[in-house]
């Protein structure tokens, strides 16, 4: 008696403890959506990719501001032999040569785009000790020079990065949301696979506690000559496959729970129940007003602009390149040398430089031309494959909303099928228990229940399925009637 209740409070901790490592989750469509797009692995690799386009995009703002860079030589020390003119005997001897020099400069620069030159502002200061025969030390300096610099006929990059730069970053930040509203649609999926799974283990169970029940009173009613054998046997046959059934859902069910909490970043052991959304209230999504805001949000369209001024721009660049170059460095200031660092920041002396550069090809067999060529034609390829990626885009688009439109209806007659068929099923049952009804048509009427209860649920997947991908597609919520940019919050990367 005392190693039984050992035996029963041992048996009570183990099951208490599985209990608590089994932790359970009840989740509806919105709830796994949401956290879907807050902690799944494909949430993080989506806001990283947002990320890495955002500070590229910082990066190309600041590379617009002025720069200020230091340069410093701090130490430098030569010991060689060199080659020196002698005057006196008038002969090439070969001579020591000890030199210790330190070097420091700023420059400011700043980029002008609209020309593609550079401003420049620069300060420097070098320092100068030679040992040997004669020792002497110099220090020389410029206190203050600025310059412009910049190619008279070149390409200018300056000029395409403003047209190219911004409207890349706009592409990253509407792909972001693009790209969250494709985790929903995984989400869609990953929950209603459950949803299935659930509900063929719950038609599983019931059908095996049917199976019993039919099954015992079969055995009654075989006694009394109601039922042939061959009747009683297709009931214990049944009562056999209802429980391999079971046994098959429960499987079904654990991968299909398993797949969703690993989606979800969950723990493996979190036991998820399926609250099925409700019937959704009717929503009119006209094609043309989708197709309109397809256009002015879908990221495939600024990408393809994207790729056309990428294009154009590769274009430009070696139709320059194919002709002769010129290019242009002006500059005023003030410099001077002395022996002392006090002196040599004293009566400057004006320092100017003009100087212009000529690059002209004579003979390159073709190179030139050629790339030239192969730019232009890419320029067509570009052309033509971002014209047919919109066609295509806009036949999504149309064949989507189609398809959308169809599952709402289907989702009325879904739902009402499902209620005639657990009513045929209820009524055919209670006849078969009296006797009104043969085995057949009870079989038929419970077929026909399993079958109008997938379908109820399959309905109501492909509607929220369409439905995230026309908010994907479109960047747009319909049923608010507000654009998804809009009230997405970029700093913190959510909704």
């Amino acid at each position: 008696m005392m190693f039984r209740r050992i035996s029963i409070l041992l048996l009570l901790v183990l099951c208490g403890a599985g209990v608590q490592a089994q932790q359970v989750l009840r989740m509806d469509l919105k709830r796994t959506i949401a956290l879907a797009n807050d902690s799944s692995l494909s949430a993080f690799r989506y806001q990283n990719m947002y990320l890495s386009g955002y500070w590229e995009y910082r990066s190309y703002k600041a590379a617009r501001l002025p720069s200020l860079s230091l340069n410093l030589t701090p130490a430098q020390y030569y010991r060689y032999i060199t080659q020196r003119y002698d005057s006196q005997a008038d002969i090439d001897v070969y001579r020591e040569q000890q030199m210790f020099s330190a070097s420091a400069g700023l420059s400011l620069v700043q980029n002008f785009d609209l020309l593609g030159g550079t401003f420049y502002v620069d300060t420097q200061l070098d320092y100068l000790r030679n040992f040997g025969d004669v020792n002497s030390t110099q220090f020389s300096t410029v206190p203050f020079r600025i310059g412009y610099q910049q190619d008279l006929l070149g390409f200018n990059a300056f000029r395409w990065d403003r047209k190219i730069e911004p409207l890349k970053f706009e592409k990253v930040k509407k792909q972001f949301i693009y790209n969250s509203e494709s985790v929903s649609e995984e989400a869609v999926n990953y929950f209603f696979s459950l949803a299935m799974a659930q509900a063929d283990y719950r038609l599983a169970e019931d059908n095996l506690a049917t199976a019993d029940t039919l099954y015992a009173i079969g055995e009654q009613r075989q006694k009394i000559a109601a039922i042939s054998q061959a009747d009683l046997l297709t009931l214990k046959l049944d009562k056999v496959n209802a429980r391999n059934t079971l046994k098959n859902a429960e499987i079904i069910r654990k991968r299909a729970m398993s797949a969703l909490a690993t989606f979800l970043n969950l723990d493996r052991n979190t036991y998820i129940e399926i609250d099925l959304p409700s019937c959704p209230r009717y929503v009119d999504i006209p094609t043309d007003r989708v197709l309109l805001l397809a256009k002015e949000n879908n990221p495939t369209y600024l990408e393809q602009r994207q790729n056309v001024l990428e294009a154009e721009r590769e274009v430009d660049r070696t139709k320059k390149e194919s002709r002769f170059n010129a290019s242009v460095n002006a500059s005023v200031g003030f410099n001077q040398v002395a022996d002392n660092l006090g002196a040599a920041y004293r009566n400057l002396l004006q320092q100017d430089l003009v100087s212009l550069t000529v690059s002209i090809p004579l003979v390159d067999w073709g190179v030139r031309k050629g790339k030239y060529n192969m730019a232009r034609n890419n320029l067509n390829v570009v052309k033509i494959a971002a014209r047919q990626e919109e066609i295509s885009l806009e036949e999504d688009v149309m064949m989507t909303v189609s398809d959308f439109n169809v599952q709402q209806d289907l989702i009325a007659s879904a739902s009402e099928a499902l209620d005639l068929a657990e009513l045929a099923y209820d009524q055919t049952r209670r006849r078969f228990i009296i006797g009104k009804a043969d085995i057949s048509s009870l079989t038929l009427s419970l077929n026909r229940q399993q079958e109008a209860q997938k379908n109820y649920i399959q309905a109501l997947q492909n509607y929220w399925l369409n439905y995230y991908k026309i908010r994907k597609l479109t960047l747009h919520d319909f049923e608010s009637g507000m654009s998804l940019s809009d009230r997405f919050d970029f700093d913190n990367n959510r909704y």
